[in-house]
């Protein structure tokens, strides 16, 4: 069986999208309402250890493992944020991390492969430095890399594109069907191919393009994952809802209604600027069978609401916690938090569990059938 270490593991939608075939020996957060529910959900969290990565030995950390998945904090590497990048408090904690992988690797146990995950805004933060630090420390530590950004959308009815770095140590064999000759759409997009322009030329010279074949076409939309029985808004709430869209987003609803079959649409609200120069907030829908991305709702973001049309009848409420789990491709038999800020922030800061699956089926295993399992780690 192959085994992987989680940092940042959250409520361990990484470990639900490696599935079966892999074995956790170590999970990590500082977070103790997530790590409730990566006990509640991941046999009662044996290997999961609470606290601050800063803050963890190595002699703490058992076994060798075959793969690092870290989904280190973005809210200073998103465009959303205050724009602190790696030297931010969240994003940061990156480092720390890294202090971590040298430590084992000093102790001859660094892993065959690690994924780092964030938003994509990891690739443009302080112009490209912050990914550059971040490929930097991989090859400085003996890794071959290369970066590629998945929507889960090609999975799921869910908008959420996110970057994935995949680390493979120098020393494994690669076969070639596992990369490119030059990058590939959709998984290498303009702004990976510029943050790879942006690379030192010994970056560039470990770097990989990374072969991965796109997925079927996808057969759920997000009105097969709505809920009826849950709380609806009032008459008045939803009208009020209406009331904060602009012309160009109550002519989509006035669109959907003409529909002879139920819309389903997506709400975020979002503030803008008026052609007076003020701070409107607005309600803006989209009707293209997709969610928008979800996000935590701390900091100022908005909590996501759904909107059913059908003729001159027009519904709505919030995003339902089961809904944004849904989202992220886990099972109705994930348990979610009571409290449903608790449950939609878990989700919002999770990695969607099919994006990590694919990933694993045609990267992570076919490098890992190259490796000898009797032969330790080299130093």
């Amino acid at each position: 069986m192959l085994n992987f270490y989680e940092f940042f593991a959250g409520g361990g939608m990484a470990r639900a999208g490696l599935g079966s075939r892999w074995q956790c020996l170590f999970a990590n957060d500082i977070d103790e309402k997530k790590a409730a529910s990566y006990r509640e959900n991941f046999r009662g969290g044996k290997d999961l250890l609470v606290r601050d990565v800063s803050k963890i030995s190595t002699s703490e950390i058992p076994g060798i493992a075959d793969l690092i998945w870290a989904s280190f904090p973005c809210q200073d590497l998103s465009v959303a944020g205050m724009g602190a990048g790696l030297k931010g408090s969240r994003s940061g904690t990156f480092w720390p991390f890294w202090d971590c992988v040298e430590s084992l690797k000093s102790e001859g146990r660094n892993p065959a492969l690690i994924v780092l995950e964030n938003v994509c805004g990891a690739l443009t933060s302080h112009d490209g430095k912050d990914f550059r630090s971040l490929i930097g420390a991989l090859r400085s530590t003996g890794y071959l890399t290369g970066a590629v950004v998945i929507d889960a959308a090609l999975f799921l009815p869910h908008s959420r594109p996110r970057l994935f770095i995949v680390g493979v140590r120098g020393d494994l064999k690669i076969h070639s069907d596992l990369l490119c000759n030059q990058p590939q759409q959709p998984f290498h997009t303009p702004a990976v191919i510029t943050a790879f322009d942006g690379l030192s030329p010994a970056d560039k010279a470990a770097w990989l393009w990374w072969f991965i074949p796109t997925p079927p076409r996808r057969q759920s939309n997000f009105s097969d994952l709505i809920e009826e029985n849950v709380c609806w808004n009032s008459e008045a709430q939803t009208e009020a809802l209406l009331g904060m869209m602009s012309p160009v987003n109550l002519a989509k609803v006035k669109a959907a209604q003409k529909f002879g079959s139920p819309m389903v649409g997506t709400i975020y609200k979002r503030t803008r600027i008026s052609p007076t120069g003020n701070k409107t907030q607005r309600a803006e829908v989209r009707f293209d069978d997709l969610a928008g991305c979800l996000r935590t709702p701390g900091g100022g973001s908005s909590r996501q609401s759904i909107l059913v049309v059908k003729g001159n009848k027009v519904r709505s409420r919030l995003l339902s916690p089961r809904e944004a789990a849904r989202l992220m491709g886990l099972p109705d038999t994930y348990v979610l938090p009571d409290n449903y800020n608790d449950a939609y922030h878990l989700m919002g800061d999770g990695v969607a569990v099919p994006v990590v699956g694919h990933i694993s089926n045609y990267i992570l295993e076919p490098l890992l059938k190259e490796i000898d399992r009797t032969t330790v780690c080299a130093a």
